[in-house]
């Protein structure tokens, strides 16, 4: 063996010394190397510059802005009424004791009533009535029928259109008992006919401008969602 090949051997020795010192031996406990992609993978796709806040864990994080602005006091009531009137304060007492009540989704719902009752009422249905009117008013309208009925008439209602559904008045009574007040304009075509056929009352061609005033009521603190009937009057 030469000089040169002792020199190369020895050289060798020496660099596989000194990168074992620094690198240090496999025990096969070491950590894999962290995978920088398959972690933005798992995270969404999320990008190197973006932070990341793992599941579970929250650091001084802001309270989120809520998704719907509060309405101001003054704007409440828009287009129902005036802030300070009577129907704006019935409105406010009543929301407060039932935050759930949307005046305009009751409007919605009393015009339906509205056209229910009135057709019911003109056919004589009793079973209908007993569901949408307190128990005075349904003694009322029953008492109507019999009437009718007595005299072997009948009546025959047709709604043409219904013009406005407007809310005059709201109040909470005794703090559970809310009640409001809608003033109905329609225009309908009403005649009451004898057992004969003819026409005793009202008119079959004539379309008539009707103005009801009707009051509903409802417990707050009940279960059951339904407002009844409690008060009828006409402008007419």
């Amino acid at each position: 063996m030469d000089i040169y090949t002792i020199i190369f051997l020895a050289l060798a020795v020496f660099i596989f010394l000194r990168l074992r010192s620094v690198l240090g031996q496999r025990t096969g406990n070491e950590r894999p190397p962290f995978d920088h992609t398959a972690a933005r993978n798992a995270l969404g796709g999320a990008q190197d510059k973006n932070v990341v806040t793992m599941p579970g864990k929250v650091i001084d994080q802001a309270p989120l802005a809520p998704t719907v602005e509060p309405t101001p006091p003054s704007d409440r009531w828009k287009g129902l009424t005036e802030p300070g009137t009577a129907l704006a304060q019935g409105l406010d007492a009543i929301v407060d004791k039932d935050s759930t009540f949307d005046p305009r989704h009751f409007i919605s719902g009393a015009r339906g009533a509205y056209e229910m009752i009135v057709l019911a009422f003109a056919n004589g249905d009793r079973r209908a009535l007993r569901d949408l009117l307190s128990s005075e008013v349904y003694e009322s309208f029953d008492a109507a029928i019999k009437e009718r009925e007595k005299n072997e008439q009948k009546t025959e209602t047709r709604f043409v259109s219904i013009d406005k559904a407007e809310l005059v008045g709201a109040e909470l009574r005794d703090r559970t008992a809310a009640q409001l007040t809608i003033r109905f304009v329609s225009q309908m075509i009403s005649a009451t006919r004898d057992k004969a056929g003819n026409i005793v009352d009202g008119s079959a061609d004539t379309v008539a401008d009707i103005t009801d005033i009707w009051t509903f009521a409802r417990d707050i603190t009940s279960r059951d969602p339904n407002w009844k009937l409690v008060g009828t009057g006409s402008a007419n």
